[in-house]
């Protein structure tokens, strides 16, 4: 039945453009209903990361509810965690469009939205509206588009949310924000990382959680740097991954569109990249898995890759609302089947398999 109602939202859905479909997605979530199956809980899938303990780890992704307005709309769909943003300091409308394209025959998406959103004081007035209820609520952070100070910009993210978040993201691998890409380079990547620990320090939520967001389209010689810095600087863990600039494969006629990739096309070369950032960050440091989540079989292929957390989104729209409550029951009955105390005893038994695939 639930399969069945998916699949007559998304024709519903379908029928409209991607960027009007997901205003009535969220409005959808803001109205209270019923969406899916009330989400199952099983302590084999709790997960603690940075010292903040996830019922399961299977998170949505920033990019969804970029203005903080269904966070806990959408863990009642049965996500361990949702992000919210991306935010910046000041609002801004984004590129023209149109800016959002289904690769309907690729199960993927093209966007070239470029951050738009409400602003900081939009989304902390209804984050501080949440303040006391449960369920861990992360804030993806960016910089605007015309700021002087791009690294200010994340800066005031961190002092603006650290009292109002679980965990911070410092987004840096939007591809569609001009120059936003460079902040990945080592001598940028430092600067920025050593001011975002400053307004961390002396934010009121001094030992919030800070995780920097990567994109797949970097090279070995990046990554090193990339681990280097955020070792260095004290940063709890990485996101890997953002969209992908690359066009490999695609069979859609909207492959063409300018903007970053997401969905089942990037789901190796975003694992192969998260293998790599595992073997160099060693076993400590968090990682959350993003790029190409599409069923229960690729969330754990994430934690095997080195992931402790995953992340979807695209997915989601070709799947439907009842896709979290899905993977999550999946991953429960994995845990039921190999006899696992904890869903995290999978996480790197494939590493050496993924660093064995390429990512050009």
């Amino acid at each position: 039945m639930k399969a069945l109602v998916d699949g007559l939202g998304r024709r519903a859905l379908f029928s409209l453009d991607p960027e009007t479909a997901h205003g009535l997605s969220i409005a959808a979530l803001k109205s209270g209903l019923p969406l899916a199956r009330r989400p199952l809980v099983d302590p084999r899938l709790a997960t603690t990361v940075a010292g903040l303990t996830f019922a399961n780890p299977l998170g949505m992704a920033a990019g969804f509810d970029k203005n903080a307005e269904v966070p806990d709309a959408l863990l009642r769909l049965g996500f361990g965690f949702a992000e919210v943003g991306t935010v910046t300091p000041l609002p801004q409308p984004g590129n023209a469009r149109p800016r959002i394209f289904r690769l309907i025959e690729d199960e993927a998406v093209i966007n070239r939205l470029g951050f738009n959103n409400q602003g900081h004081a939009a989304a902390a007035a209804r984050l501080a509206a949440r303040a006391r209820k449960p369920g861990i609520v992360g804030v993806n952070i960016g910089a605007n588009k015309e700021a002087e100070d791009r690294i200010g910009d994340y800066a005031a993210g961190v002092a603006r949310f650290a009292g109002l978040a679980s965990y911070l993201t410092v987004n840096i691998s939007s591809p569609n924000t001009p120059g936003l890409r460079n902040l990945q380079g080592r001598g940028e990547l430092k600067t920025l990382l050593q001011r975002v620990g400053e307004a961390r320090a002396s934010s009121p939520a001094p030992g919030i959680p800070i995780f920097l967001k990567i994109a797949p389209d970097l090279g070995e010689a990046d990554l090193d740097d990339i681990a280097l810095e955020v070792t260095a600087q004290g940063i709890d863990g990485v996101i890997v991954s953002n969209t992908t600039l690359s066009r490999q494969g695609l069979r859609s006629a909207k492959r063409t569109e300018a903007g970053g990739l997401s969905g089942k096309p990037l789901f190796r070369r975003s694992t192969a990249v998260l293998a790599r950032m595992r073997e160099r960050l060693g076993p400590k440091p968090a990682l959350i898995g993003a790029g190409g989540v599409d069923g229960t079989e690729a969330a754990l292929e994430k934690i095997r890759a080195g992931a402790d957390l995953v992340q979807l989104y695209t997915g989601m729209i070709y799947a439907g609302p009842s896709l979290p409550g899905a993977i999550v029951a999946g991953l429960a009955r994995h845990a039921e089947k190999e006899g696992l105390r904890s869903l995290a005893e999978l996480r790197d038994s494939h590493v050496a398999k993924w660093l064995a695939a390429p990512i050009d």
